[in-house]
């Protein structure tokens, strides 16, 4: 899968493409990620990726971890999580591994969040209503933008009650978080709590309407500026013909999400 991400609301600003790595790269050791990324580095791609699963149809790897272990093999390039299931986890310890990384690769991280959906089961069976996933993101960034400041912070929302918690040191540089999703209500919480908006399966017209709507939504928050990090993931077959490229993406993307090709096809 392909990562493309923006970092200017100028449609013509600096465009950075990034790639997910194998699945079980990190599960060989260091050597055969060292050498991966070293090609990754020396192809000219801007960053990697990693995802993040407690238990998808009973398997998964933690996005956190993933990128804390590809930060350390290669010193150099960025490292992009993307989507991190962030109600389903507490805010203060995902504050603090954030603010580990952070200090750990400075400026070299993006922490991308969402509320996850093609698997309600791995949502129930970490103890959360999915009806509620929405409400504990917005709780969740609010906590995490607090802490990531370095000052004490107190909270008493819907699902979490905090009194003076504090993560500190701070990152020296602040840890970029975007929100990730298809809907509208996605898009408008980047607009009030993230610096930018991740889409997937969505139309070019789709996501000039979404950067639009985050900005609105910005505004409406009495934010001082909008959030302009915006990216697209997307699922890539690359071969010498059409036929080909559709050979090598479909059997992955069936074996990944268990439904037809044809479901994705026109994306």
């Amino acid at each position: 899968m392909i990562n493309v991400m923006t970092e200017s609301p100028n449609p013509a600003g600096p465009v950075r493409v990034g790639i997910f790595p194998p699945t079980g790269l990190l599960d060989g050791g260091p050597e055969p990620a060292r050498a991966y990324l070293a090609r990754v580095e020396a192809a000219g791609l801007d960053h990697v990726c990693c995802a993040d699963h407690v238990s998808f149809a009973g398997t998964g790897f933690d996005g956190l971890i993933q990128a804390a272990a590809l930060a350390m093999v290669n010193p150099v390039l960025p490292v992009y999580c993307a989507v991190y299931q962030l109600p389903l986890r507490h805010p203060v310890p995902v504050a603090r591994q954030l603010a580990d990384i952070g200090q750990l690769a400075p400026g070299r991280f993006t922490f991308a969040v969402g509320i996850g959906g093609e698997d309600r089961h791995e949502v129930s069976i970490c103890g959360v209503d999915p009806a509620t996933r929405g409400r504990r993101m917005d709780e969740c960034l609010a906590v995490l933008r607090q802490l990531l400041a370095g000052a004490p912070v107190t909270f008493h929302g819907e699902f979490f009650g905090l009194d003076e918690a504090v993560i500190a040191p701070a990152p020296t540089t602040p840890v970029p978080i975007v929100v990730g999703g298809r809907s509208d209500a996605a898009i408008r919480r980047a607009g009030r709590l993230g610096d930018g908006w991740l889409g997937i399966w969505n139309s070019p017209r789709r996501f000039a309407a979404a950067v639009q709507l985050a900005a609105q939504e910005a505004a409406r928050a009495g934010r001082a500026g909008f959030p302009a990090r915006h990216g697209m993931q997307v699922w890539c077959g690359l071969a010498e013909s059409r036929e080909q490229a559709r050979t090598c993406l479909a059997p992955a993307m069936e074996a990944f999400y268990g439904l037809p090709f044809e479901r994705f096809e026109r994306y």
